[in-house]
């Protein structure tokens, strides 16, 4: 099934194991540790082309955990953009949560939360004109609560299959080209 994307669709992408090297059993904590995946710059570049929004939506319960600051979070994400800017490409917001996973009603993905800011910040998105690209289960129940296409980045067996998989930003970038 070929999707075809244009202007009117809004990209939501998920941060670590999408954008960025997901560390193993751990966090990126500060700018240092960020560290982008292959070709991401360039697929961001040839995605902003395509959608008419792209928007990060991302758990960062490391904050909770007081692994790390809300400030450090923040710095890691102004380095994000600038990398992808310098490259031609853009993101119009990133919405993080920093709830521990253990409380309850907490905001994190597949919670509709972050969405809904999105859609405060957005008025014109339209969730069935989206598309949720991410490497876990969550980002999958995420953008289907919504109704939006979803795309898987990886090769994780996941419970609830994704509409696509893709084994990167790039690859899918390249299907979208298509």
């Amino acid at each position: 099934m070929k999707i075809f994307f244009n202007k009117q669709w809004t990209l939501f992408l998920d941060r670590d194991g999408v954008i960025n090297r997901r560390p193993i059993n751990d966090y990126v904590k500060r700018p240092a540790d960020f560290e982008l995946l292959p070709a991401v710059t360039e697929a961001i570049r040839l995605l902003s082309g395509i959608f008419g929004r792209i928007i990060v939506v991302t758990n960062q319960q490391g904050v909770g955990l007081g692994l790390m600051t809300a400030q450090s979070l923040d710095e890691i994400h102004r380095l994000m953009l600038e990398k992808i800017e310098e490259s031609g490409g853009k993101i119009d917001a990133v919405f993080s949560c920093t709830d521990l996973k253990t409380i309850p009603d907490n905001c994190r993905k597949p919670s509709r939360f972050m969405g809904e800011k999105a859609l405060e910040a957005f008025p014109e998105i339209r969730f069935e004109q989206s598309v949720m690209l991410g490497d876990t289960q969550s980002d999958i129940l995420f953008g289907k609560s919504f109704g939006m296409k979803t795309i898987q980045i990886g090769s994780e067996k996941l419970e609830q299959a994704a509409d696509l998989k893709f084994n990167s930003l790039y690859q899918f970038a390249r299907y979208c080209q298509l």
